[in-house]
């Protein structure tokens, strides 16, 4: 076998056939594959928050149920526009258990929130400290929501009375919804 140039060419051919075809095929394949490797270890990654936060959502459904039945029942001590002369009856009813004498009141504009309303109430009255405090109690005790507000208690001139009070009580309550959307009931 006679080893000419011919053969040389094609024994470099053969030799340079497999060196060309790691750079030309065999690395940017391994690129691909590197490539795919680190999107499955992002998606993975992904996937796995994706499940946290679904895990999170159930949880976000029952702290969301657990917050609408709390303000189902704050709503359910608010009464309703008709009602607010009640309140005002039953607040004047425990000044004068307490000892206190009939208070006056003063209504003012109610001021208006998202869906509910707040009726102020200035209100005045005289009598012991204890009959005042035994008041404000009552005043707690009432299922409505109520708050008590620019507070002014001062010694009274008059002899049998010991202090005066004068404040604003506020009394939320719902707006009416055929009020609310403009129709008359």
């Amino acid at each position: 076998m006679r080893f000419g140039t011919r053969e040389f060419v094609l024994f470099l051919a053969v030799l340079m056939l497999p060196i060309a075809s790691y750079f030309v095929i065999f690395q940017p394949q391994s690129a691909n594959i590197e490539q795919a490797k680190a999107e499955i270890v992002h998606k993975r990654e992904v996937l796995s928050s994706l499940r946290a936060e679904t895990r999170r959502n159930d949880d976000l459904a029952q702290a969301n149920e657990v917050i609408k039945s709390r303000i189902d029942e704050m709503e359910s001590l608010l009464p309703s526009g008709k009602e607010i002369d009640l309140i005002v009856r039953q607040v004047s009813a425990l000044a004068i258990d307490s000892g206190l004498t009939p208070p006056t009141l003063k209504s003012t504009k109610p001021v208006a929130a998202a869906r509910f309303r707040e009726q102020p109430l200035e209100m005045s009255t005289s009598g012991t400290f204890e009959g005042f405090y035994e008041f404000l109690l009552a005043i707690e005790k009432l299922p409505r929501i109520t708050r008590i507000v620019d507070m002014v208690v001062k010694d009274s001139t008059k002899d049998d009375i010991e202090i005066e009070a004068s404040f604003t009580l506020s009394i939320f309550f719902q707006v009416d919804e055929q009020v609310a959307q403009g129709v008359s009931p």
